[in-house]
């Protein structure tokens, strides 16, 4: 089964460019992340036209929303919400293959990385504390965590370790949150299994830079974790069972994340 993350940045404005996605690499289920539509407005026959006609949405008109959607139905389809917020972060489905895959997408925190200054930040920083409290799994459980998580936890996976310290994604307070998110509540981060933490891996690229792949200064803000029990699924592929579609930045129109896609042995 491949599962994909992407942040699309308004799936209106660029189901060309998930539609053409869908046809070049044909992962099975496909996770989105700042839809930015409404739940009745979300392209549902576009998708059904392309091979994909399950569809989980949980919409938020103008902001944030996430998508799933798949080529096989879904068993259970569920919702949560995070910090007193009606805010649409979240959604997860059951696959008939007994995976359950949640589908986040975290606040980006503003521009001040001060909590008592930046209600933003706050509020980035009590999510991911409640997702460690909520995301817990137990050893058996068959379960994957995919989406824009908005933080770079290790050193290389930022262009410069040093002067992004202090930058919102990269602050240590951030780092260390997501690294107890992950490791307290069971899971593994598939990317670093796949690609040594001493080489530089990104997911996205600012809209600020002229030409993105010449400066080259990225983040990995993307993630696919699996609990432990899926592991052995996750790596036993070789290189191929995980990858970063880069091209996909350079796309018309394209979005500033790209596809981040793990393909499991089940």
């Amino acid at each position: 089964m491949k599962v994909t993350t992407w942040n699309i940045n308004s799936v209106r404005l660029r189901i060309d460019a998930a539609t053409r996605f869908l046809k070049e690499e044909a992962p099975d289920v496909l996770c989105l992340q700042e839809i930015k539509c409404a739940t009745d407005q979300f392209p549902t026959k576009a998708f059904a036209a392309a091979g994909y006609p399950h569809c989980a949405v949980h919409g938020q008109g103008g902001h944030h929303g996430v998508a799933t959607v798949s080529r096989a139905p879904f068993k259970k389809v569920d919702k949560l919400f995070f910090c007193g917020k009606e805010d649409a972060r979240h959604v997860s489905v059951a696959t008939e293959a007994g995976i359950t895959i949640h589908n986040f997408y975290v606040p980006s925190g503003g521009d001040e990385p001060d909590p008592a200054r930046n209600e933003k930040f706050d509020h980035k920083l009590r999510f991911l504390e409640e997702m460690r409290e909520r995301m817990r799994v137990g050893p058996r459980a068959k379960a994957v965590l995919v989406g824009d998580l908005n933080v770079a936890p290790f050193e290389n996976d930022v262009w410069s370790h040093k002067q992004l310290l202090n930058v919102v994604s990269h602050t240590p307070v951030e780092t260390d949150a997501l690294n107890a998110l992950r490791d307290d509540g069971g899971w593994i981060d598939v990317a670093r299994e796949h690609v040594p933490q001493s080489e530089k891996l990104y997911t996205w690229w600012s809209y600020r830079a002229r030409d993105w792949r010449a400066s080259n200064r990225g983040r990995r803000l993307d993630h696919i974790w699996v609990t432990r029990a899926l592991k052995k699924a996750a790596t036993g592929n070789g290189a191929t069972a995980f990858s970063v579609s880069e091209d996909c930045r350079g796309w018309e129109k394209p979005s500033d994340h790209v596809p981040v896609s793990l393909t499991l042995n089940t």
